[in-house]
């Protein structure tokens, strides 16, 4: 069901009004995503990039439904800052500590919340690339509100282990800690001491927004490993460039993801789910990313 009413191309009506925030969003791929689902779809709804610095946060998403906003999307830095402004959080949400999809409820007027970034990585990995991911060894590079959002669904794919690896190690313990009950999660350092190579390997750190590649051993891939980095842009990553290097050869970067998770958001929103293979598909005619 949709979160709130929703218009197709049909009803005269304003469009309804929805978003990206994030500081900084103006690379953001999702204002055109969310054109191409509407346009598919049927739907009635702009979609802009608002950039909204962290102090500002609370009065922006405020102003944004009080004055008839439908929803947004939440990228980084406020992740999980946005938790503090909702209201309800789905189940998902709560237990990620992290969210990236709001709306306000049609019915009540509260603000709810979820997280699609799991599902939206899961997705693309399994459905859109092939990827095997029960009893397999993920490697999880990170411990920050990304990571957060992807940890669950990872851990229901049941990898034969699931290792945090983050700068700060106590960090990525806290979230094996965490995580424990819910699947075979452990933490490291990025030296990665005495590890085996690994299958799958998720670079998810705040070294991706930088250009920096965490200073991992080359010993933990091979040709066999599959690396893939939750970002996106028009050239491959730092992160990528060291894989390609060490010698992984299948190497993906985060549109597949981007996508999946905004179809996610996009049915929560509308109440219908648009097909991601046609938008994918014209994102790389177009050269908007890889």
């Amino acid at each position: 069901m949709a979160a709130g009413s929703a218009s197709d191309t049909t009803s005269g009506a304003a469009p309804d009004r929805y978003a990206v925030i994030g500081h900084p969003v103006a690379h953001s791929l999702s204002p055109r995503i969310h054109a191409l689902f509407a346009q598919q779809t049927a739907q009635s709804l702009v979609y802009t990039a608002i950039d909204i610095p962290p102090d500002r946060l609370a009065p922006r998403v405020r102003d944004f439904f009080a004055g008839g906003g439908r929803g947004l999307n939440v990228t980084v830095p406020h992740k999980q800052a946005a938790l503090a402004l909702t209201d309800e959080l789905t189940e998902r949400a709560r237990r990620a500590g992290a969210v990236n999809t709001l709306w306000c409820d049609a019915a009540t007027g509260r603000l709810r919340a979820d997280t699609t970034d799991g599902a939206g990585l899961v997705r693309d990995l399994v459905h859109n690339l092939g990827v095997t991911i029960g009893a397999r060894r993920v490697l999880l590079l990170g411990a920050g509100g990304a990571v957060r959002g992807v940890l669950e669904p990872l851990l229901a794919c049941r990898p034969a282990v699931l290792l945090i690896a983050n700068r700060t190690v106590e960090r990525a313990a806290a979230l094996a800690r965490e995580w424990a009950s819910a699947g075979p999660v452990r933490a490291a350092s990025l030296e990665l001491p005495d590890e085996a190579p690994f299958d799958l390997v998720i670079h998810a750190s705040a070294a991706g927004l930088t250009g920096e590649t965490p200073p991992l051993p080359a010993r933990i891939v091979t040709a066999a490993t599959i690396c893939y980095d939750m970002s996106y842009g028009r050239q491959e990553s730092a992160f990528i460039r060291w894989a390609r290097r060490t010698g992984a050869v299948h190497c993906h970067m985060g549109l597949g993801m981007l996508v999946e998770q905004a179809a996610e958001s996009f049915q929560l929103w509308r109440g219908v789910r648009p097909q991601t293979a046609p938008v994918l598909a014209a994102l790389r005619t177009v050269g908007e990313a890889l």
